[in-house]
């Protein structure tokens, strides 16, 4: 969740959506997410809405719970005064920040409260983002008597030097531990990763993702570092301190990963994304590639319900006004018009496994697939069968891969 929100139309007070809102609503899921924007340190590479204990100014851990809960039972009312379907929310999600710097019985009070509102379908996916040294086994404990079904831990690397960079504060001996307490816990796991960190060689990578898999882990995610504006590791390149990452090198590691990942039986669903059997894949993130309804909960969070798309105010304190004083918490919102959902539905479908119809695709879309093909960017057999699927070098592309198609 970047923490520049973009520039759009002043959200109402009552935060009441367009009748367009609710069309076709029952034919989507809907998830939740909830944000939780604090952390211990800040990382030199984050561009995330978070906030260490001094930069909350007025605004403290203690209440947010509260908070959460007062905008989830504001959300019910929402959607059933804009004529939205009441749904059970499939998918709930914690994010952050380091959720888990908040005691599991704020976690678990927040996730009743969506239970208490909508309702949880059976097979619900209950899933909050760790830090590996903010739990212990008692918490992953209490998180799965909670209704909890999955952790994913923020890894990142297995290599001291390269964690030092990212200025990541936890042991790396420590990650094995706690995965292996989530699995005693009866969690699924999930480990997410960096690459392409500066400095990071193609050994620190492989350290790395020969660690990971040692854990056998349900799930991994590995994510090419983007150096953001603004943010120290910024700083530090523009000043020589640090080397600018490589994109050549980050293909190589990409391409390490996905064939270590595939050999050790982990299939890919998406550009970033690994899981072992279709069963393990982040249904939750797979919602918003899929286009999807979710309700996004505190500051900063980002919202979409059909093709109504809005974000909270940033700073915790703020929205604890807005929540207090019974307004919605957002900072702004657009709706989508057709042309845009349709862009964005290209560029999202192509980033899955699942890949898009080509049906959906214009006729000068469909004219570019061939080539596509021709320069092995786009499966052969599944565009013969009607959809545009990545190659492994389609994924490194996939960028030039949407402009060809929406051209």
């Amino acid at each position: 969740m970047p923490s520049t929100l973009p520039l759009a139309d002043p959200a109402p007070a009552d935060g009441l959506l367009p009748a367009s809102a609710a069309a076709g609503a029952r034919e989507r899921n809907f998830g939740v997410y909830v944000h939780v924007p604090f952390c211990r340190v800040r990382c030199g590479y984050c561009d995330f809405n978070t906030y260490t204990s001094d930069e909350l100014r007025g605004a403290k851990r203690s209440d947010y719970a509260s908070q959460a809960i007062a905008e989830v039972a504001f959300a019910r009312s929402v959607l059933a005064g804009s004529g939205v379907p009441e749904r059970a929310a499939t998918t709930v999600f914690f994010g952050g920040g380091t959720p888990t710097l908040l005691p599991a019985s704020d976690l678990a009070a927040m996730l009743d409260a969506v239970r208490s509102m909508w309702g949880l379908a059976p097979d619900a996916e209950i899933t909050t983002e760790s830090n590996p040294d903010s739990v212990d086994a008692d918490y992953l404990v209490a998180l799965k008597a909670a209704g909890f079904t999955r952790v994913s831990f923020g890894m990142q690397s297995a290599v001291p030097r390269v964690l030092a960079t990212l200025e990541r504060t936890h042991d790396p001996q420590r990650v094995p531990r706690v995965v292996h307490w989530a699995r005693d816990a009866g969690l699924d796991v999930s480990l997410d990763l960096i690459y392409n960190t500066p400095g990071e060689s193609i050994g620190d990578w492989r350290t790395s993702l020969e660690s990971a898999l040692a854990m056998e882990p349900d799930h991994l995610s590995a994510y090419s570092l983007i150096v953001e504006d603004g943010t120290k590791l910024a700083r530090q390149i523009r000043r020589g301190e640090v080397p600018a990452p490589d994109d050549d090198l980050a293909a190589e590691q990409y391409e390490l990963a996905d064939r270590l990942l595939a050999d050790a039986g982990y299939r890919w669903y998406e550009v970033s994304n690994w899981a072992k059997g279709d069963g393990h894949r982040s249904r939750h993130n797979l919602a918003y590639w899929q286009g999807h309804d979710w309700w996004g909960v505190g500051p900063g969070a980002h919202s979409h319900v059909g093709g109504v798309r809005w974000w909270n105010v940033k700073h915790p304190a703020a929205y604890a006004d807005r929540i207090r004083a019974g307004r919605s918490p957002a900072a702004g919102r657009e709706t989508l018009d057709d042309e845009t959902r349709r862009v964005e539905r290209v560029m999202l479908a192509t980033r899955i496994s699942d890949g898009l119809p080509t049906s959906e695709l214009t006729p000068e879309g469909r004219t570019a697939v061939a080539p596509l093909i021709a320069d092995e960017l786009v499966d052969a057999a599944a565009a013969l069968s009607g959809r545009v699927v990545l190659t492994a070098r389609g994924r490194l592309l996939a960028d030039a891969v949407v402009r060809a198609l929406l051209s």
